[in-house]
């Protein structure tokens, strides 16, 4: 019966359609009848092979066997323990960065089809129950979202969840932190890629006026008593690569992070060799101004190489996405604005979670149970590296604001 429901996308059925309870009723039966007991999945531990189960075109085949974790549900066909959940909260940006979307904008989404503040809060409770520890709310820009408040002091409310974060363009971060505080948040990140006015109005498509927003708030993060402040720079060869100096000096007095993205390819945001700039010659350009750096322990999920600079408080990072990827202690997954649970950021797989949720032939009992089971699966089939995807450069995906940042 769980096994049937977590692959009813797969056979190509739609789970808005309703389900008399006399038919799941038979359900029930026919899969216990037919379906070995190492393929069933059952209602809150995974058995056996079960969920690593998958039905295509037709044909049931089955990975390696994994055994359960028996501190985290959510493990993959490598062992790998998912407890980091990234929640798109919203579409909407009050900037419109390059490398995030594309010139011509994009078609929002029918507010039908988003989620709703409580359904966010009810996805994350089954998250918690399957082993995730750590929250991060993200966009579009997740401070346009008029109930982003309520929804930090929602999660810092479930039990198992010991971090709630955020990623922001800083742009209303001084006005919005003291609600944000009293809501309970733990961390936050800052997207900025550029210290020069024209420049930053160049790369966000908006006034110049805006960076000195964003470093007003960077200022009001570090003052405050959150345990963690961030700075995420996506860097692009001939347009801020002749900044990176200039952001370490960032950390100089401050405990701040810098971290520097390699740049990524999305559709629409005109990726290609030439702005490109690896990781390698990121530390080059440093270590010509600073001296050597020193080599960080780093936790076995961190996707930032992190290095501390001689006489700085903060430290620097490089997340090397596509020169070195960090996909053996991966423990991510992404749920977008609109409900599709995306276990990897360059997979195209996507499962929809609001759908199920929205059965109303369930019950909640019923639905988080199945949720349960489809979520295990997901993970279960996830690949080992870029969504088992080769050359990620020549791939499109959706542009980076829709899937969430």
């Amino acid at each position: 019966h769980y096994f049937i429901q977590s692959n009813l996308r797969t056979l190509g059925c739609c789970w808005s359609v309703p389900v008399e309870p006399s038919i799941m009723a038979l359900m029930k039966r026919i899969s216990s009848a037919l379906i070995p007991q190492s393929y069933q999945v059952c209602r809150h531990t995974v058995e056996g092979n079960s969920a690593a189960a998958v039905v295509s075109s037709g044909v049931m085949t089955s990975p390696s066997p994994v055994a359960a974790h028996p501190q985290n549900k959510l493990v993959d066909s490598f062992k790998r323990p998912h407890s980091y959940l990234r929640i798109s909260i919203t579409e909407r940006c009050n900037l419109r960065c390059q490398y995030c979307m594309p010139l011509e904008g994009v078609e929002l989404t029918p507010k039908p089809e988003l989620l709703t503040t409580r359904e966010i809060v009810e996805l994350a409770q089954v998250f918690a129950g399957l082993g995730v520890t750590k929250i991060r709310l993200t966009g579009g820009e997740p401070l346009v979202n008029k109930d982003v408040i309520y929804l930090i002091e929602s999660l810092k409310q479930i039990e198992g969840i010991d971090c709630v974060a955020l990623t922001t363009n800083g742009l209303t971060l001084a006005r919005s932190l003291p609600d944000l505080l009293k809501a309970g948040l733990d961390n936050v990140n800052v997207s900025l890629d550029t210290l020069i006015p024209q420049k930053f109005s160049f790369v966000s498509r908006r006034p110049e006026s805006g960076l000195k927003k964003v470093l007003k708030g960077i200022e009001a993060a570090l003052a405050s008593p959150l345990k963690s402040v961030k700075v995420n720079t996506v860097v692009m060869k001939g347009v801020n690569d002749d900044e990176i100096q200039d952001f370490v000096r960032l950390t100089k007095n401050d405990p701040l992070s810098v971290r520097f993205l390699e740049f990524m390819p999305f559709a629409g945001n005109s990726w290609s060799n030439r702005k490109f700039i690896p990781y390698t010659a990121q530390i080059e350009a440093i270590e010509q101004r600073y001296g050597k750096l020193t080599r960080l322990r780093d936790e076995a999920s961190s996707t930032s190489m992190n290095y501390s600079v001689e006489g700085h408080v903060g430290n620097i990072g490089f997340i090397s996405s596509m020169s070195r990827n960090f996909c053996g202690g991966c423990n991510r997954l992404r749920l977008t604005h609109d409900g599709m649970l995306k276990v990897c950021l360059f997979g195209k797989d996507e499962v929809s979670l609001r759908d199920i949720l929205r059965n109303t032939s369930l019950s909640q009992e019923e639905a988080h149970d199945v949720l349960c089971d489809v979520i295990r699966s997901a993970v279960l089939r996830k690949k080992f590296s870029h969504g088992g995807l080769e050359g990620i450069q020549s791939e499109l995906h959706r542009p980076m604001i829709l899937i969430g940042g």
